[in-house]
């Protein structure tokens, strides 16, 4: 085995003699070295967390910085249950009062609470468990990210519609369909249930019936565009259906004559008709109908029939002073049974 060479002061001579260690002896100083360093450390480690009940440094390093980012994970949690809770609140008005007013549906709650598809999107948080507080932040941090798109693009929606909220007052079904002097009609039967006139049964009466001359002038109560013009020998008999836009459909029904086509845009206060006997009916009258969004609601929220007949003349242009409009007769095509 090599030798190494050491010098060492001779105290006698004064003088460094050479003296030569084998390698075994070396070998033996730095494994003795190693043990003892071994032994301490585990001393060390022994005292620190069997004797003193203490943590190592690194341990507790480890822990007040996991500590830190809990701290900032529950701030944030927090913050993003106010903002859950504002955007829920947005959600409420959205559908209940912006988007009811300009007549636009609410928009379903599967479509703004839906989730995100994909089986891997958070493939990375699978070592964590389905507990861990980051996993559950991280997943709402998404979905309040969505609902806030969805939201952003209905506020959209409603600005657009708002810009031509013009268009919107002249659009709702908001006058009379007829002349509102009281010598030229009488409101026969109102919204609601009510007993029909032919079978004597209680059935839900979905209009208003202005009892009046055949021949009266009948005016559209909004701007809009002819959806449907019927010719039936039972039902609504001779009828207009106009889309106003904004949710709201106006029907008129049990018509003499019929001066619009389907397609045909129409302002409010145009004649469209004159009120008559056809169909299903019992007498000359008009019946009048306001539908909102699929649904019928009582025209009377709408009109006012204590307007004066002057001011509902300008709305109209005086078209009451026009002859009557002629009627096509209806074709077998027309005739529903």
């Amino acid at each position: 085995m090599s030798s190494h060479k050491k010098y060492i002061l001779n105290p006698e001579t004064l003088i460094y003699e050479i003296q030569k260690v084998s390698g075994l002896t070396r070998f033996s100083k730095w494994a003795s070295v190693i043990v003892a360093g071994a032994g301490l450390g585990y001393l060390y480690f022994w005292l620190f967390t069997s004797v003193l009940g203490l943590e190592l440094p690194k341990t507790m390093l480890l822990k007040m910085k996991n500590a830190e980012w809990v701290s900032k994970i529950e701030v944030l949690d927090s913050r993003l249950n106010s903002y859950d809770e504002a955007l829920a609140g947005l959600q409420i008005r959205d559908d209940n009062i912006y988007r009811s007013i300009f007549g636009m549906n609410a928009i379903p709650s599967e479509v703004r609470n839906a989730g995100f598809g994909g089986v891997d999107r958070y493939a990375y948080l699978d070592i964590m468990s389905d507990n861990s507080l980051l996993k559950k932040t991280t997943i709402r941090m998404d979905v309040l990210m969505k609902k806030t798109y969805i939201q952003s693009k209905s506020f959209d929606e409603v600005s657009l519609l708002a810009q031509k909220a013009g268009d919107m007052a002249t659009s709702v079904p908001a006058i009379p369909p007829l002349n509102p002097d009281p010598k030229d009609y009488r409101l026969s039967s109102g919204f609601g249930y009510r007993r029909d006139p032919i079978n004597g049964r209680s059935k839900m009466h979905t209009g208003m019936d202005f009892s009046c001359h055949q021949g009266t002038p009948v005016y559209s109560t909004g701007d809009g565009v002819v959806e449907d013009v019927s010719y039936e020998f039972f039902g609504y008999g001779n009828s207009i259906m106009i889309d106003h836009g904004f949710g709201y459909k106006t029907r008129y029904a049990h018509l003499k004559s019929i001066g619009v086509s389907r397609g045909m845009k129409i302002t409010r206060g145009e004649l469209i008709g004159t009120s008559g006997n056809s169909g299903r009916s019992t007498g000359p009258h008009l019946h009048y109908e306001v539908i909102y969004k699929g649904n019928y609601v009582n025209p009377n929220n709408y009109l006012d029939m204590s307007m004066p007949v002057k001011e509902y003349a300008a709305l109209t242009k005086d078209n009451s002073n026009k002859p009557e409009v002629p009627i096509d007769k209806p074709s077998s095509r027309h005739l529903r049974r």
